[in-house]
């Protein structure tokens, strides 16, 4: 079966997505949507207002700090209808009873106490690991540049290491699926096709605006980051790093946008790393996860195709 690509792109949307457990969410300009695979086999879609657009307040839309702000607003986000699609794959019964036994506040408190834990583990992995594994070796701490060219290096390993060890697992695989149908369904609606499993399942799942791609892209945009910073001591780098994560966040964003928005030989560097990453953060998802994508992407089209233009 061939595989249309990049070329049939007949303009750049705006919505963007993520993979949720057996479903997908959309945010669009004016909409967001999320849908839903139920334990009885239909499809249970959600909508809400979005303010993405020209209505967006200024600081999403000021370039270097819309960055951090549509970070952490996507993170939120994704966070909250992650744990929606959860429950959703709970039956009634288990509803019930879990209300019975009175565990409902408590498994909330738990997930968000998760959510912090994972943030912890997050910083500790790929902030403080890499500076420490490097910090012991000598000839590398007396220059700056050739230390954070190395920390960035282990970082990257890191990421990629972790990433290769989830896909391992049954439930993530399942999610790197719907993942792979979030980008074909976008893509469908990018060559301007209509949106049938048919049309979806022959475009690409691979795309340059990603959140792998992004977080890629931040991976590097800190090397350089940091290679202006003249602390040696661990912990003083450390620091050092999360004080400017906003920056590199915001830095990084412009460059997603711009890698985004053209085709040159320099975007095309820029989004080579991002785009090889997603053969493990991607998979080709089968008929029944392109339906979710497809009723997901459906309500976030505008009616104005104008607004939907990157």
């Amino acid at each position: 079966m061939s595989r249309q690509n990049n070329s049939n792109e007949k303009f750049k949307s705006k919505i963007g997505g993520q993979a949720l457990i057996e479903g997908i969410m959309m945010l669009g300009v004016n909409t967001g949507a999320m849908a839903c695979r139920l334990p009885d086999g239909t499809i249970d879609v959600e909508t809400w207002e979005e303010k993405n657009g020209k209505n967006a307040p200024w600081y999403k839309k000021t370039p270097f700090i819309r960055g951090s702000f549509n970070f952490v607003s996507s993170m939120v986000k994704g966070y909250k209808y992650l744990m929606k699609s959860a429950d959703k794959q709970m039956t009634p019964e288990e509803k019930e009873e879990e209300l019975t036994k009175g565990e409902n506040a408590l498994v909330s408190i738990m997930m968000y106490v998760g959510m912090i834990l994972g943030i912890v583990i997050a910083l500790g992995l790929f902030m403080f690991l890499p500076k420490w594994i490097v910090g012991f070796i000598k000839p590398l701490t007396d220059s700056r540049i050739l230390r954070s060219l190395v920390e960035g290096i282990v970082k990257i390993v890191l990421f990629v290491a972790y990433m290769a060890l989830t896909a391992l697992m049954k439930d993530i695989r399942r999610q790197y699926e719907y993942h792979g149908a979030e980008h074909k369904t976008i893509a469908c609606h990018e060559a301007k096709l209509p949106l049938t499993v048919e049309n979806v399942r022959k475009q690409t799942r691979f795309h340059k605006r990603c959140g792998t791609s992004f977080i890629f892209i931040v991976l590097i945009v800190s090397i350089f980051v940091m290679c202006f910073i003249p602390f040696k001591i661990v912990w003083q780098r450390v620091v050092a790093s999360i004080l400017l994560l906003p920056v590199v966040v915001g830095i990084s964003y412009e460059c997603i946008r711009l890698a985004g928005n053209n085709d040159n030989w320099f975007t095309k560097i820029l989004s080579a790393p991002g785009l090889a990453m997603q053969r493990i953060t991607t998979r080709e998802p089968d008929d029944s996860q392109i339906e979710v994508a497809i009723e997901a992407l459906k309500p976030c089209i505008p009616k104005n195709p104008e607004e939907d233009v990157w």
